[in-house]
């Protein structure tokens, strides 16, 4: 099993909060990001790891040479001020060399066990999906009808039962990371550089037959994705705390 990790976003969202720094170098608890990224795929036996990097790439190898993680591959991506989907493009190599993956979102404060959930679950391919999801379009849903994943996207557009959160972490066997690597490249042949990553799951989870695609639902374990710059104090001040010890 192999860890991918998106780092390469400019975090504009932030403003001044993230001192010109990638989003995966914010601190919580005197830790970054990227250091509890490391700490806890290793706690779950997963040590290697990819990380997709643009904006403040020198920063990122500074932190990983005081960490002496030097077993962390980078993987540059020169258009990083375009859409996710590029990085996830440029990623092709680590998302296809072969084996089970897990994709993750790098600026995400989480507990471990939601990486448990991702290697327990009986899926191959899954989202980790929070009930608990904040109204109006900023949150990335998911959809799920009769028990299936049926739609994934800011705006939904399938018929469903229900939708959460997703937490923008997944698990993906070899089949399905080539043919999620196949549709990167397919949004950017059609001339969609600026789509989100997440884009190209969607294309891959409606392509598929039902079944293929799976969920666990992980709500009420405490996580944040960092977006903008009131998601730094709840994430300090509610997230932080509720995180099982050897995570705070």
């Amino acid at each position: 099993m192999r860890a991918v990790i998106f780092a390469a976003g400019l975090g504009s969202r932030l403003g001044g909060a993230a001192e010109n720094l990638p989003k995966i170098l914010l601190r919580f608890g005197n830790k970054s990001l990227l250091e509890r990224h490391l700490t806890q795929l290793g706690a779950v036996g997963i040590k290697d790891i990819t990380l997709g990097v643009g904006h403040g790439t020198a920063h990122i190898e500074a932190e990983l040479a005081r960490l002496n993680a030097g077993n962390v591959e980078l993987v540059h991506n020169p258009d990083y001020r375009e859409g996710s989907v590029v990085t996830m493009a440029v990623l092709e190599d680590a998302m296809t060399r072969g084996g089970d993956i897990f994709l993750m979102d790098g600026d995400v404060l989480y507990d471990r066990r939601m990486l448990e959930r991702l290697i327990a679950s009986s899926h191959r391919n899954l989202f980790l999906l929070d009930r608990n999801v904040e109204a109006g379009e900023e949150p990335m849903k998911l959809a799920i009808a009769a028990g299936h994943p049926v739609d994934f996207r800011k705006t939904l557009d399938r018929a469903h039962d229900y939708y959460g959160e997703s937490v923008g972490f997944f698990r993906f066997d070899e089949s399905a990371a080539r043919d999620l690597s196949a549709a990167a490249q397919r949004i950017i042949a059609d001339g969609r550089r600026g789509d989100y990553m997440e884009e190209a799951i969607r294309d891959v989870l409606l392509d598929s037959a039902e079944g293929r695609f799976g969920f666990e639902d992980i709500t009420g374990l405490p996580w944040i994705e960092i977006d903008f710059a009131a998601d730094l104090a709840r994430a300090d001040n509610e997230i932080l705390p509720r995180l099982i010890a050897e995570d705070r």
